[in-house]
């Protein structure tokens, strides 16, 4: 599968928001509005999962070579993971928001 195809826009199931590609060089992986993501990786950008289960944001990381990163869990099979804040795009995350929702 190539980047261009994995760049595309979707509907975020949780919060039923539209989500545009990433124009940052990057590819979108969870909706900037409410963080939530979907399980398609079993390796990082492998697609393939067959659980696509959602997975809710859970905190967040900070790796020097990655920055930030928001960790998800699977509702559906519990699996733990990471992706990194999407910044510099049309949407970036909504993490001072997710942030004040966990306080």
């Amino acid at each position: 599968m190539s980047r261009k195809s994995e760049n595309t826009a979707f509907q975020c199931e949780n919060c039923r928001e539209q989500v545009t590609p990433l124009t940052n060089g990057s590819f979108r992986n969870h909706c900037p509005y409410c963080l939530y993501s979907k399980h398609l990786d079993i390796q990082p950008g492998d697609r393939a999962s067959d659980c696509y289960g959602l997975m809710v944001p859970m905190g967040l990381d900070y790796s020097y070579k990655k920055g930030y990163q928001i960790v998800h869990e699977c509702t559906k099979c519990g699996k733990v993971g990471k992706n990194k804040v999407a910044t510099d795009t049309l949407q970036d995350d909504q993490i001072i928001n997710y942030m004040k929702s966990i306080v």
